[in-house]
């Protein structure tokens, strides 16, 4: 279709898609529609049916009943090819890239292009991005490259392929703000140039910043489209949960022991023997969470991977109740009462196995406690449907591989396992990453039930709002170092924020 007669028409049109796993329903007659250059927000809470649904517009899954029609041709999209051909790109949460081949490599793969030289491709995959403000060497391997970068070239990839029509997934669940807002950015151009993107996120500020409209999903069903600058975030959530949501976060006051946890002048690095952690110094008292603020790459991966056993400490200790634990190995450190919830860039790369169910996931971190060999699984069983109902986890069953469950409920999984553990210290780092607002206050709520029985609680975050409200304490990371230690109710977010790049302003005095 020429250029001219798509202009006026919607870029997509979904009239009563349905869409089943078995007896779950993950979409329930939906109608939805993109206009022509416009950034369409859907929002929903964890297993609401988003992904789901874009997934049928992105040719994985196949609708059960319904219409797709694309600038107002009815079509039938059954592969990914299906999708492409009509100008419809997904770029997926876990993204779905070669490692040991170069950008380039990447971008052009199954494609049915003339034969040019990869110098050729590299030029002209170099032009594409810097049109669109992209940042992208044609030549790195993607092995060498941050998760922004990745992306990067999953967006280049789907733009060389000649979408128009643009599906992003949670594309901000693991970028830092500045790279958040570059992305926005470039989604914003786009969309200048009469591009379409529909964006999955449970991010409320990015909604009212970035979209136009907003589409909300509700257990399966789409319940509102509203004009974002009509709308609130307080209206916004009300129609993903159904009733109206407090969205402040409680802090509540407990009594503060000596410290559980005494970290003193560690230092980390990493596998290339690059110094990740330097002379790092703080305390975790029972009774408190500690938050910790930094830009990604600032150490927080090591000091959580040093203080569960998995990263080796070149100098410095790790005192438990003043016995130093530097050296020991995870299962010794877990038998102590130290649990680590780490949710990392990839979501089950660590903590969980992808291809297992509840019952076997949680058995991982109790099987050696087995005598004779042999393993029950029936209190594993119990404990995971007891999860299943105590932090809604949408699964069709605790033998369903966790593979099959949405980032969020992913999360509820594996923060849920670490808590029923039972420890005296519960290192959390970005618990709430890609969950919604309801299940974020959930999480919220437990951490803070944990605290209350005196539990000490390292909490790693990306959100400085969620952590001057939530935490007793915050130490900001910088280079591997750390820039301060700051009473959460007596700092401000344009304070941390300067701390965060490496400034140190002098009106803020620590607090030890």
């Amino acid at each position: 279709m020429e250029k001219e007669q798509l202009n006026g028409l919607n870029a997509i049109e979904l009239k009563g898609i349905n869409k089943s796993f078995g007896s779950v329903v993950a979409n329930k007659n939906i109608d939805l529609t993109v206009r022509k250059g416009e950034i369409l927000a859907l929002l929903g809470e964890n297993g609401s049916g988003k992904t789901t649904l874009m997934n049928m517009l992105s040719g994985i899954y196949r609708p059960d009943s319904g219409s797709v029609f694309v600038y107002g041709q009815e079509v039938h999209i059954y592969t990914p090819q299906d999708a492409l051909n009509l100008g419809i790109g997904m770029i997926h949460q876990h993204y779905k890239l070669v490692d040991n081949l170069s950008a380039a490599e990447n971008i052009v793969l199954g494609t049915k292009t003339k034969k040019q030289s990869m110098s050729q491709l590299a030029k002209n995959i170099e032009q594409l991005s810097l049109h669109f403000g992209l940042n992208i060497d044609p030549n790195k391997k993607i092995y060498d490259m941050s998760v922004s970068e990745k992306q990067t070239v999953e967006i280049v990839k789907v733009l060389y392929r000649g979408a128009k029509i643009l599906v992003l997934d949670e594309p901000t669940a693991v970028l830092t703000p500045q790279e958040s807002k570059k992305l926005f950015a470039i989604i914003t151009k786009m969309k200048e140039e009469g591009n379409s993107i529909i964006i999955i996120t449970h991010k409320l500020n990015e909604v009212m910043e970035v979209s136009d409209r907003v589409s909300v999903l509700r257990k399966g069903e789409c319940v509102a489209t509203v004009e974002t600058k009509k709308s609130s975030a307080e209206q916004l959530t009300e129609l993903m949960v159904g009733r109206a949501v407090d969205l402040s976060i409680e802090r509540p006051e407990t009594f503060k022991s000596d410290p559980v946890l005494e970290i003193v002048r560690l230092g980390v690095r990493n596998d290339e023997g690059v110094e990740m952690l330097k002379d790092v110094n703080f305390d975790l008292r029972s009774g408190e969470i500690l938050g910790v603020a930094g830009v990604a790459g600032s150490g927080q991966k090591e000091l959580c991977e040093a203080l569960a056993g998995l990263q080796k400490v070149e100098k410095g200790a790790i005192l438990y109740y003043k016995e130093n634990i530097v050296g020991r190995t995870p299962d010794e450190i877990i038998r102590l009462g130290i649990s680590m919830s780490f949710v990392p860039e990839d979501r089950l790369g660590m903590g969980l196995v992808a291809s297992m169910g509840m019952t076997d996931n949680m058995l991982l971190k109790t099987y050696k406690q087995s005598r004779g060999g042999f393993v029950k699984r029936s209190p594993a069983r119990l404990k995971a449907k007891a999860l299943i109902e105590r932090l809604d986890i949408i699964t069709p069953g605790t033998e369903t591989p966790v593979s099959k469950l949405s980032g969020g409920n992913v999360q509820k999984v594996l923060l849920g396992r670490e808590i029923e553990s039972q420890p005296n210290v519960l290192i959390t780092a970005y618990p709430v990453r890609g969950l919604d607002i309801n299940s974020a206050y959930t999480i919220y709520d437990l951490l803070n039930e944990q605290k209350m029985k005196g539990v000490a609680i390292l909490f790693i975050g990306e959100d400085l709002d969620v952590l001057l409200e939530l935490c007793d304490r915050i130490m900001v990371l910088y280079d591997g170092q750390v820039q301060d230690i700051l009473q959460a109710d007596q700092v401000t977010k344009e304070q941390i924020g300067l701390l965060m790049t490496g400034q140190k302003p002098r009106e803020l005095k620590e607090v030890r």
